[in-house]
């Protein structure tokens, strides 16, 4: 029988058995890394014996054997102590030092000389058996990291070199020559002594001023900045050419930059700005200087210029307090910046003119041709109303001068490029206010500028002193009325609509508007409204002169104003204010009949004559437009006219237009001259739309007669035009050429010349026999002529 073979294991590796042994150490052993002391190895009896001594060690401990004494005094636990136990006592003990904040430069920033590092080891050497005495006292100090250490209060040793007074010399450094070599220049320099710095440091800290005392911040308005002097030493200068000539420079570069770069030139502005100052200080120069006032004078004038350029084409508005919490772009925020800068400096120069016009010192005229200028070229801007006040009440005087032609023009620029109708409603304003409280005491050549107005052209609506006929707007209903018509079936101005069609509606709405409003087009529907209330303040400033009880010099001014807007005057107004006409026709009328004196030609009756013939003529504008649709008789208009005609023939200067003392700047029509007026009245007296289309013989031959008459004393020009208008009676109506025949026959009545009505003057008794006088001996020949031609209508 066979035997069952077993199978045998592998034999294990040799190399991996010692790996585990040295990975696993011995129980009940530790390292020697971990252990707190190592034994120091023992020598034993018999491994002295066979090891020995040689016989030189022997020889050695022999001659030297009292100084290997100190083996015997050995720290036997010092030495026995492993590394980690050693590490944990130098810890332990090490004293501990905090950071100090102090203004001491570092050790190693001392700048010594290469060749004393041997003397320095040797003063080193030499404080380390001092030191060493205190090292006991560390464990001390480490408590408190504000004392000093021991080494701290030892002093530096200085090169005994350096303490001796004998000068020293530095050797100079060497050069290099073309060819590449370096060749020493041999030149000393003398290095200072201590004695002489110590005295140039005793002298510096003997004139330095506290900082409390010599301190002086340079402001970026008037102190030494942008590398330009300050502006205290340049007015400062006792020299007045070179203090001109340098205010000149340095305004001149500040304004050059200034238009460079206006959105970073706050503090240049501030600094122009302060050329213009009366008294100048700053935070280095309290005392105050007197400033030239040239220097003003240019001052003011560039931040015109200045201003001029940088104001930007819109007004700046106030932030609101939702915007200012907004989160901006650094961008936005910064042209905010900027914008809000620019109106404080640009105010503070508004106030700067106005103290300067009130003073009426030398600055007056150049303050109020800047506040003009602005009021004209950046009328969009800012402070506006400020402008316009300082100018309208420079006017308020009675007196005239270059000054007031120079705001008047400036009104009169104002209204005529005024596209929006707010400037021209706040000049109005101010003009109404002003005359209102100087009772009228003006010079009549204020009002002159409301003719300028832009109403006749653009207006197309009729207003009135207290309300304004306007085009009819449609009947709007209320939603809930709205709803209940469209329930009914009715027809309604507003149709339904859902609430996310009304959402939709109210967006849409604002968007139009932004865009309207960053399109900076002009609302016809706004500048009609500004119209209508700058037209309702006009009347009631007309109105009131009119009712003034006493005469002002203001009449003539107001008259030619209502007869310019008569087509815009309410209609409800047309009979009250007729009334008025009429009383001023009766009063100037009874002033003249009270006159005593002879004298035609004063100017008393040459104001009152004037006063009635625009009263005449204003009567007639009003109701030869819109007052057409009015009945209203207008025969006592028309015998003031018959009456006036006489006395204007005494008058030489009817031709002449009327005297002004206002020289404007603008291509403006002259003013009418008396016969201007009194022929405009003759026309629309006769004309068909005021007669009715029906002529009135009795009116036609007592005007033609009494022209006639009148036209002897005139000068060419007014008989002419005086023979045109008879020659169109006569061509106007047959029976006036019975007038212009001189045979002998019977006639009705007697011509009465000094009677005022033409109706009872008995015109047909009497014939143009005026016209032979003319024909022959008057001295023009045009007169003679059309005089002869006027004579043969009959033959026609």
């Amino acid at each position: 029988m066979g035997t069952k073979s077993k199978k045998r294991a592998a034999p294990t590796p040799t190399h991996s058995l010692k790996k585990k042994q040295k990975l696993q150490p011995a129980k009940g052993k530790a390292r020697a890394c971990d252990r707190e002391t190592i034994a120091i190895p023992t020598v034993d009896d018999a491994d002295t014996e066979d090891g020995g001594v040689s016989d030189a060690d022997a020889d050695i401990l022999q001659e030297f054997g009292d100084s290997a004494g100190f083996l015997r005094s050995l720290d036997h636990t010092a030495i026995a102590r492993s590394k980690k136990v050693t590490e944990r006592l130098h810890q332990l003990h090490k004293p501990i030092r905090t950071h100090r904040d102090d203004d001491l430069p570092p050790i190693l920033s001392d700048d010594d000389n290469a060749g004393d590092s041997s003397n320095s080891v040797v003063d080193e050497s030499d404080s380390v058996e001092e030191f060493e005495d205190e090292g006991q006292n560390f464990q001390d100090f480490a408590s408190d990291s504000d004392v000093e250490m021991p080494y701290e209060r030892i002093p530096r040793r200085r090169d005994a070199a350096v303490e001796l007074d004998a000068p020293r010399h530095i050797q100079g450094l060497p050069i290099k020559l073309s060819d590449g070599r370096i060749q020493a220049t041999g030149k000393m320099t003398r290095a200072p002594t201590l004695s002489e710095s110590e005295n140039d440091d005793d002298e510096d800290s003997a004139t330095e001023v506290p900082p409390d005392e010599g301190k002086r911040v340079e402001d970026v308005a008037t102190g030494a900045r942008f590398g330009r002097p300050a502006v205290v030493d340049v007015v400062g200068n006792k020299s007045r050419a070179a203090r001109i000539h340098g205010a000149k420079e340095q305004i001149a570069s500040i304004c050059q930059e200034i238009i460079a770069d206006p959105e970073n030139s706050l503090g240049l502005l501030r600094r122009l700005h302060t050329f213009s100052l009366e008294k100048i200080t700053s935070p280095a120069h309290p005392e105050p200087v007197t400033n030239d006032v040239m220097i003003r004078k240019l001052a003011m004038l560039s931040q015109l210029a200045v201003f001029k350029d940088i104001i930007p084409g819109y007004r700046i508005r106030a932030l609101t307090e939702k915007e200012k919490a907004e989160k901006v772009s650094q961008i936005v925020a910064h042209t905010r910046e900027w914008e809000q800068g620019l109106l404080v400096v640009y105010q503070t120069y508004l106030r700067a003119l106005e103290h300067a016009l009130k003073a009426k010192n030398e600055l007056s005229d150049i303050a109020l041709k800047c506040m003009c200028t602005l009021a004209t070229e950046v009328t969009h801007f800012n402070f506006r109303v400020n402008l316009m006040s300082c100018i309208v009440a420079r006017l308020s005087k009675k007196s005239w001068d270059e000054s007031s032609d120079l705001c008047l023009n400036t009104l009169i620029s104002i209204f005529r490029n005024d596209l929006t109708g707010v400037p021209s409603l706040e000049i109005v304003k101010l003009l109404n206010r002003m005359i209102k409280e100087r009772h009228f005491k003006v010079h009549p050549e204020v009002l002159g500028c409301l003719l300028h107005l832009r109403l006749k052209s653009e207006l197309n609506v009729r207003a009135s002193d207290t309300k304004a006929d306007k085009g009819e707007k449609l009947k709007k209903h209320s939603q809930g009325r709205a709803a209940s018509r469209r329930a009914k079936g009715k027809p309604t101005d507003q149709p339904h609509m859902s609430k996310k069609a009304k959402k939709a509606l109210k967006e849409r709405n604002e968007i139009e508007k932004e865009v309207r409003e960053a399109e900076a087009e002009v609302d016809k529907e706004e500048r009609a409204r500004m119209h209508t209330e700058t037209l309702k303040l006009l009347f009631v400033l007309y109105f009131r002169i009119l009712k003034n009880p006493h005469p002002t010099p203001l009449l003539p001014a107001a008259l030619r104003g209502i007869s310019k807007f008569a087509h815009l005057v309410n209609v409800d107004f047309f009979k009250d204010l007729m009334q008025v006409l009429r009383g001023l026709i009766i009063r100037e009328a009874a002033d003249e009949d009270d006159s005593e004196s002879l004298d035609w030609d004063t100017s008393d009756n040459v104001a009152d004559i004037l006063n009635r013939l625009l009263c005449i003529v204003t009567a007639f504008e009003l109701l030869s437009g819109q007052g057409e649709a009015l009945n209203i008789d207008l025969s006592d208009i028309v015998n003031h006219l018959y009456a006036i005609i006489l006395p204007i023939s005494l008058l030489p200067q009817i031709d002449d237009p009327p005297p002004t003392k206002f020289v404007s700047n603008f291509r403006i029509s002259k003013a009418d001259t008396i016969a201007d007026m009194l022929f405009r009245a003759l026309n629309i007296v006769f004309s068909p739309h005021t007669s009715g289309g029906t002529v009135i013989p009795w009116r036609s031959a007592a005007f033609a007669k009494r022209l006639l008459i009148a036209s002897i004393n005139w000068p060419p020009n007014v008989t002419l035009r005086a023979l045109e208008f008879i020659k169109a009676l006569v061509a106007k109506d047959p029976k006036l050429e019975a007038l212009l025949s001189t045979e002998d026959r019977s006639a009705d009545g007697v011509y009465l010349p000094q009677v005022d009505d033409p109706q009872l003057s008995r015109p047909f008794g009497t014939s143009f026999f005026e016209l032979l006088l003319l024909q022959q001996h008057h001295y023009d020949s045009r007169v003679r002529e059309a005089a002869q031609r006027l004579s043969r209508c009959t033959n026609s």
